[in-house]
């Protein structure tokens, strides 16, 4: 994966003169779009003074998961480690909440502002043992970028 031409059109989405939401909600049908293993690409943010998290904006089939207590599956314990969290094969992990029979690996990235883990990008993959350094780069990029216009 060539990522640096997907910066450059991440860049392009925040630079536009549309609302965050549209910005975020543009970012992940960006992704989707652009990577083939990219199944399902959401947004997770603090629920207020709440230990949960959120679901903001997203593309790909629809979730039950809407509310995710802090510890709870990959994304809660990103909310709690503060460190990118990457899954090969979500079979072999005990605290993994499904959102699919489709779904074999994940990848999970905190957004930090202030030093503050505020919420973080969510992959889903429909493909085992896919997710590589280059996709920690890219969404560790989409990530300070995101954090800029919140």
């Amino acid at each position: 994966m060539n990522i640096a031409p997907l910066k450059e059109n991440i860049d392009q989405i925040i630079a536009s003169k549309t609302s965050k939401e549209e910005k975020l909600q543009s970012i992940c049908d960006y992704l989707e779009n652009e990577i083939s293993y990219y199944d399902w690409v959401g947004f997770y943010f603090k629920n207020g003074d709440k230990n949960e998290l959120k679901l903001a904006q997203y593309t790909g089939e629809e979730t039950e998961h809407t509310i995710i207590p802090f510890g709870k599956g990959i994304c809660g314990q990103v909310a709690v480690s503060n460190e990118n969290f990457v899954v090969q094969d979500v079979s072999e992990q005990d605290n993994y909440i499904s959102c699919g029979w489709k779904v074999k690996s994940e990848i999970v990235i905190p957004i930090f502002v202030n030093k503050e883990n505020i919420g973080q990008i969510d992959i889903d993959s429909h493909t085992a043992n896919t997710f590589t350094e280059n996709d920690e780069e890219l969404l560790e990029y989409v990530c300070k970028k995101v954090a800029n216009i919140l």
